[in-house]
């Protein structure tokens, strides 16, 4: 087992073998004038009808931010601030993982993985990530102390999708070497949502010995089938809210699930249009009444777009939804039908924000994790770690405080 503490502060990025290699974001800057022409040319859609949130992203803040983008926007300052976290690359497997690492600041600070879900990436985090590392800084107890360690799952961001390997039935076992084989962790928690929720099951099934514990912000919706037996009436609630998802705000997960190639083209060309179509999913699932810029900065919002459109990987990040609409893989079908089934793996909490995309009763977790631990919080939406940073950090200590082991 080997374990790299350099800091990553002003190396260039590379691989070699499992040992991590310290990485610095730095975009050229002929992408940054390529981006400053098409932003210049944008051409806003015919909006006949008032802005409606109902019908997608409202043309009129859509026009504020890419103004604000265009004239405004300073990459360079974002750039700037990524950087201050320590990243790396390692080969985990057949996958080049990038991943933030920084050091707890405790007497015994546990491991913590955090994965993130779409439309985001590692930088779901940044406002979280002092707060768990250093909590005696933020008015917290030394022994609450995470290091943690956030990667960009295999096609977001600065982790490319290897051709075979990395699909999304993968993404615990990835995880998995990343925490174990490259950092030496021998035992971990991991926290997620969304995508990273359904690599923290994987985790918490397959590898149970190494995972102390699963921390999640939702059941995935994978699990969302009416099951066999009696189904409590908070349960039938909650699968009439996942279906009432589906068929009114859902129509992303299916073309980015069977067409994943056509809409790519598209938003891989023009950032309005990627703006638009990560956006208002921000608008939708977030805390935020009529308007996104109530709960997250325009450089924050913007800066989630770049990340996608300095990487080109808005077609593999779709990819995670194309691997369990089609399973063509005999593994990724296996995946898939696990989901079906009961399961149990080590002590779970989870931590409710109100305004995610739907809220499961705690007898629906009960069937698939051994919960140990539940929050409903009072504010909050599916980028938990963004909105209530403050919030989600406690509940985190609180759960993995027991979990811990006896100095």
């Amino acid at each position: 087992m080997r374990r790299d503490r350099r800091t990553g502060s002003s190396v260039q990025p590379g691989m070699t073998g499992d040992t991590p290699i310290p990485f610095r974001i730095s975009v050229p800057q002929a992408v940054l004038d390529d981006l400053a022409q098409r932003l210049a040319a944008f051409r806003p859609p015919p909006s006949p009808e008032a802005p409606d949130w109902e019908d997608g992203m409202r043309a009129d803040v859509l026009a504020e931010l890419v103004e604000y983008w265009r004239t405004t926007y300073d990459w360079r300052a974002q750039e700037a601030a990524l950087n201050a976290l320590p990243q790396f690359r390692a080969a985990c497997g057949p996958a080049s993982l990038h991943f933030v690492h920084v050091e707890g600041r405790g007497p015994a600070p546990m491991p913590l993985l955090l994965a993130h879900g779409w439309p985001d990436g590692f930088n779901r985090f940044s406002r979280i990530i002092p707060l768990l590392a250093d909590p005696a800084a933020h008015g917290g107890d030394p022994a609450d102390a995470f290091t943690v360690v956030a990667p960009s799952l295999p096609g977001y961001g600065f982790s490319p999708r290897a051709p075979h390997g990395t699909g999304a039935a993968q993404f615990g076992a990835l995880c998995h070497t990343l925490m174990t084989e490259v950092l030496g962790f021998a035992r971990y928690g991991a926290h997620g949502g969304d995508i990273g929720g359904m690599a923290c099951e994987q985790l918490g099934r397959d590898h149970a010995g190494a995972v102390v514990g699963v921390h999640l912000t939702d059941v995935p919706l994978g699990h969302a089938q009416m099951p066999p037996g009696a189904v409590s009436p908070a349960e039938t609630r909650y699968l009439a809210a996942v279906q009432r998802f589906r068929a009114q705000g859902g129509g992303y997960m299916h073309i980015q699930g069977t067409r994943p190639w056509t809409p790519a083209a598209a938003l891989n060309d023009s950032p309005a249009g990627l703006l638009a179509w990560m956006v208002e999913k921000f608008q939708a699932w977030s805390d935020c009444g009529d308007d996104p810029r109530h709960r997250y900065t325009p450089d924050e919002l913007i800066t989630n777009v770049m990340l996608y459109w300095i990487t080109q990987s808005i077609g593999t990040s779709f990819l995670a939804y194309r691997d369990f609409t089609k399973p063509g893989l005999v593994r990724t079908a296996i995946e898939g039908a696990k989901t079906l089934l009961p399961g149990r793996g080590p002590p779970a909490g989870f931590a409710l924000f109100p305004k995610d995309i739907a809220s499961p009763p705690r007898e629906w977790a009960e069937r698939f994790f051994d919960v140990r631990h539940w929050t409903e919080m009072p504010a909050g939406g599916h980028f938990a770690a963004l909105e209530e940073p403050e919030r989600l950090a406690a509940d985190l200590r609180a759960f993995f405080r027991p979990l811990r082991p006896a100095r």
